[in-house]
C-alpha cells in the first residue's frame, strides 16, 4: 500500500508538473485571444444568469445550471485549496491562482458554449451533453469521449465525494467532537434526499443555499480583512512580488521557488474553479438558452465568483493573517486555514460554515457529474445504482483516513481536462464562429434553430 501511495503522489507531482502548466494556462491563453476576450462581457454574464430564457429547450433555467456548477466548484478548495498553494508555493501562488481564474473565463464560456453546441435530448425529453459529446459529435472520437467520462467518474467520487464529506466530518469532529460516524450517517440521509430528485431536485437545492454560502463567506472574507486592514497593502505586494521572484516572500514564508508558486497556485486554482476541466459543461447542457452563447456568458460568470472573487479573498485572508500573526504555522494548509481565521473574533464560525456548506454543496453538484459520465457508458439504467454507491460513499468518506484519496483525486482531475482541453483546442474554428455570430454582432437575444421550441 505505500508503494501504490507512492506511485500515485509521484504520478500526480508528473502530470502537475510544468506540461500540464503549459497546457492549461496555453489554452486559456490562446482561447482569450482568438474569442477576443469574452471575459469583457462578464457583466452581460452575470445579468443573463439571473433571466429566464422563456420558451428554450432545457431541464432546468439558466441559474439553476450555474447554481449547479457553482456549486460543485465552491468547495473546500476554495478554502483549504488555497491555503495549501500557499504553504507549499509562498504567498505568489494566490496571484497564479487569480491570473489562472482571469483567463480561466474565456476556458470555461467555451465549455459551456459546445455543451449546448452538441447537446442531445434522450428517449424521455431530457437534455444531456459535455465534452464527451463535443468529442463524439464535433471531432467523431468517441472513443475520447469515453476514457474523459471513465476519468470523470473515477474522480467525481474522490473530489467530489469522499474529500468532500471528509472536510465535513473532521471540521465537526475537531471543532465540536462530533463522532465521524454520526456526521456521515446525517450527510449520507441528506444526500440521499436531494440526489435521488435528479438534476432538478439538485438544482432547486443549490439555487437556494449557493447565493446564501457565498455571500456569507465573502461578507465573513471581508470582516477580517478590515480587521487585518494595516496589513492589507504589506500582503498584497507580497503577493504580487513573491509570484514572479520568490526571495521577495520573507515575512516567515518557507523558502520557495516562482515555478513552485507557479504549479500550486494554477494546479489550485484548477481545483477550485475547474476551467478546462471538462465538469461544468455536463450541467450548462441542461440549461433552457436561446443559444449556445448564451448560455457560454453564463457559464464563464462561475470561474469570475469561484476564483477571481472567492479565492481572491480568501487568498489575503490567509496571507494577511500571516503578517498580523507571524506566530501561526502557515506550513501545513489546512492548519493555516484554521489557525487564520480563528485569530479573529467569530472566525472559527466564519470557517466553519463555510466549509460545512461549500463541501455539501459539492457533494450534490459533483453527484450529477458523475452520473453523467456513467450514463453516456452505461445508459439510464445504471443510475440509481450509481446514487446508491455515491451515498454509501458519502458515508465511507466521513469515517476514513483519505490522504490517498487526494492524490488519486489530482490524478484524474488532470486526466480529465487532457481530453478535454483537446475538443477545446481542436474546435476552436466553432468557438470563434458560434461567438462572432452571437456575440460580437449583437444578435445575442437570437434563439438558434437547434434551441427553438
Amino acid at each position: 500500500m505505500d508503494l501504490f501511495a507512492n506511485f500515485i503522489k509521484n504520478f500526480s507531482d508528473f502530470l502537475w508538473g510544468w506540461p500540464m502548466i503549459i497546457l492549461l494556462l496555453g489554452t486559456h491563453l490562446y482561447l482569450t485571444i482568438v474569442l477576443k476576450f469574452p471575459q469583457r462581457k462578464i457583466f452581460t454574464g452575470i445579468k443573463l444568469s439571473v433571466t429566464k430564457d422563456k420558451g428554450a429547450a432545457g431541464d432546468v433555467s439558466q441559474f439553476g445550471a450555474l447554481s449547479t456548477a457553482l456549486a460543485a466548484t465552491i468547495g473546500t478548495g476554495n478554502i483549504v485549496g488555497v491555503a495549501t498553494a500557499v504553504a507549499l508555493g509562498g504567498p505568489g501562488a494566490v496571484l497564479w491562482c487569480w491570473l489562472t481564474g482571469v483567463f480561466g473565463i474565456a476556458t470555461k464560456y467555451s465549455e459551456g458554449l459546445l455543451a449546448i453546441k452538441y447537446r442531445v435530448k434522450t428517449s424521455d425529453g431530457t437534455m444531456i451533453g459535455g465534452p464527451m459529446y463535443a468529442l463524439e459529435r464535433g471531432l467523431k472520437m468517441k472513443w475520447l469521449g469515453v476514457l474523459f467520462c471513465i476519468f470523470a467518474a473515477v474522480a467525481a467520487f474522490g473530489i467530489g465525494n469522499t474529500v468532500q464529506a471528509n472536510s465535513i466530518s473532521m471540521l465537526l469532529h475537531e471543532t465540536y467532537s462530533v463522532s465521524e460516524y454520526i456526521t456521515g450517517a446525517v450527510i449520507a440521509v441528506l444526500t440521499a434526499l436531494v440526489i435521488l430528485f435528479g438534476v432538478k431536485g439538485i438544482a432547486r437545492v443549490c439555487s437556494a443555499i449557493v447565493p446564501f454560502m457565498a455571500f456569507f463567506y465573502v461578507l465573513g472574507c471581508l470582516y477580517i480583512l478590515i480587521m487585518n486592514y494595516h496589513f492589507l497593502g504589506d500582503a498584497f505586494r507580497l503577493i504580487f512580488e513573491s509570484a514572479f521572484n520568490a526571495r521577495a516572500a520573507g515575512a516567515g514564508f518557507l523558502g520557495t521557488t516562482v515555478m513552485m508558486a507557479a504549479r500550486y497556485g494554477i494546479a489550485r486554482g484548477l481545483f477550485s474553479n475547474e476551467s478546462g476541466l471538462g465538469s461544468a459543461p455536463l450541467v450548462a447542457a441542461a440549461a433552457k438558452t436561446r443559444n449556445p452563447v448564451r448560455q457560454a456568458l453564463v457559464s464563464s460568470t462561475g470561474t469570475f465568483w469561484d476564483t477571481v472573487v472567492v479565492c481572491a479573498l480568501t487568498g489575503l485572508v490567509i496571507v494577511s493573517s500571516v503578517l498580523a500573526f507571524p506566530d501561526i504555522d502557515h506550513t501545513n494548509g489546512a492548519a493555516l486555514t484554521k489557525a487564520a481565521f480563528s485569530k479573529i473574533p467569530f472566525g472559527s464560525l466564519i470557517l466553519s460554515v463555510g466549509i460545512l456548506t461549500f463541501a455539501f454543496s459539492t457533494i450534490l453538484g459533483w453527484s450529477y457529474y458523475g452520473e453523467k459520465a456513467v450514463e453516456y457508458l452505461g445508459g439510464k439504467k445504471i443510475i440509481f445504482w450509481y446514487r446508491i454507491a455515491w451515498i454509501i460513499a458519502v458515508f465511507i468518506g466521513s469515517v476514513v483516513n483519505l490522504s490517498l484519496v487526494w492524490n488519486i483525486a489530482d490524478c484524474m482531475n488532470a486526466l480529465m481536462a487532457i481530453p478535454n482541453l483537446i475538443s477545446l483546442i481542436l474546435l476552436s474554428s466553432v468557438l470563434v464562429k458560434e461567438t462572432n455570430k452571437y456575440l460580437w454582432s449583437g444578435r445575442l437575444d437570437e434563439t438558434s434553430i437547434d434551441e427553438a421550441g
